[in-house]
């Protein structure tokens, strides 16, 4: 049976004034998130300025290699942006 992860990150982005900045830092963490073969949505805080959350989903036949996948996920972000994940949260959904 595959197992089905679902990663919850909420980030801080203290130098965001609007909005706009705040969508132009989540723009290219999304675009650099797609090329590790995840789903991901924006799910919380989508009208506040410095704060968002993000929905990343991985699908593989074994919770390790899903587990893995998404180890790699808030690698990638906090290696380029550093300091912005205040918290993550893993939830199995099979």
């Amino acid at each position: 049976m595959p197992a089905v992860g679902l990663l919850s990150i909420e980030f801080h982005f203290p130098e965001a004034r609007s909005l706009k900045d705040k969508r132009m830092v989540l723009r290219g963490v999304k675009d650099q998130l797609r090329k590790l073969n995840v789903a991901l949505a924006e799910i919380e805080h989508q009208n506040l300025w410095q704060r968002a959350r993000l929905g990343v989903v991985a699908i593989a036949t074994t919770r390790d290699s899903v587990a893995r996948s998404l180890e790699t996920v808030v690698d990638k972000i906090e290696r380029q942006y550093p300091g912005t994940v205040i918290r993550t949260e893993l939830e199995w959904l099979m």
